[in-house]
């Protein structure tokens, strides 16, 4: 049901530490102009919407000032 595993040399664990390819990694592509133009738009638009957003909300978090004079019905005077 269940399989032994097979011992691993101690050596063969040290050496792997110790391994280093030398095959280097191909590199990166660089961004055409198109895509940094796009990412540059999509950017912009999101901090333009998060301006907006703050512009347009922060009259609704001010407190509310309460009137100088109260609204009172002729009948109150009476």
């Amino acid at each position: 049901m269940f399989r032994r595993r097979e011992a691993v040399p101690f050596a063969f664990v040290a050496k792997a530490d110790r391994f280093r390819s030398n095959v280097a990694p191909p590199p990166r592509e660089r961004a055409t102009v198109s895509q940094l133009a796009a990412r540059s738009l999509v950017g912009l638009t999101v901090i333009a919407g998060l301006a907006g957003s703050l512009l347009l909300g922060l009259p609704a978090l001010a407190p509310q000032q309460t009137p100088s004079h109260s609204q009172q019905t002729e009948a109150a005077h009476r």
